[in-house]
């Protein structure tokens, strides 16, 4: 096994994660990706524009780290410690193909039949991604939360509100993928 290039197991990664969890737990922090957004906004001077805005964004700094060493730890391991391609089950690869039309599939992290310059140059996919982004941003502050800080740090903590979340998430997902995609693309 070459550590860099290969997906660490389950046993390596996931006690990491739970070290994690109890760190911030420890301190009493709790994670998630989408409240950071509210704090990057607030320091840019957001509050200006909208209440929702106006509180103490430095005391949530360490939560602007955590974003900063999520994005660097991801350029990172993409460009360094990767090949960048996804191993897919070739019966999944099939099926992409067979009935979404997503022919690259094992070919990169994000399919180009959506995200190339050249599907992007579709103002119709330009005007879905931008609805779909707002529907998640929407449904992140919603529901209190992301998937991140629901699955990962609610579900650790045994908070019904996150179990009841994440079943959400994953309906909607269902949902979009195999009734809503289809009709779009």
């Amino acid at each position: 096994m070459n550590w860099i290039y290969d997906p660490w197991p389950w046993y390596i990664a996931g006690p990491l994660i739970a070290l994690v969890m109890f760190l911030l737990l420890f301190v009493g922090k709790q994670f998630g990706m989408s409240s950071n957004l509210r704090s990057a906004c607030a320091a840019m001077g957001a509050g200006k524009a909208s209440d929702f805005f106006k509180f103490d964004w430095k005391a949530q700094r360490w939560n602007l780290m955590v974003v900063l060493g999520a994005i660097l730890g991801g350029f990172i391991a993409s460009n360094y410690m990767s090949d960048n391609t996804v191993e897919i089950n070739p019966e999944v690869a099939q099926q992409l193909a067979r009935d979404y039309h997503i022919t690259s599939a094992g070919e990169s992290y994000l399919p180009p039949e959506i995200f190339s310059p050249e599907a992007l140059s579709d103002p119709f996919k330009v005007f879905i991604l931008l609805l779909g982004g707002l529907l998640v941003g929407f449904g992140a502050r919603y529901a209190g939360g992301c998937t991140s800080g629901h699955a990962i740090s609610g579900l650790s903590n045994l908070q019904l509100p996150s179990l009841i979340a994440v079943i959400g998430f994953f309906i909607g997902g269902l949902l979009m993928i195999h009734i809503i995609y289809p009709f779009i693309f």
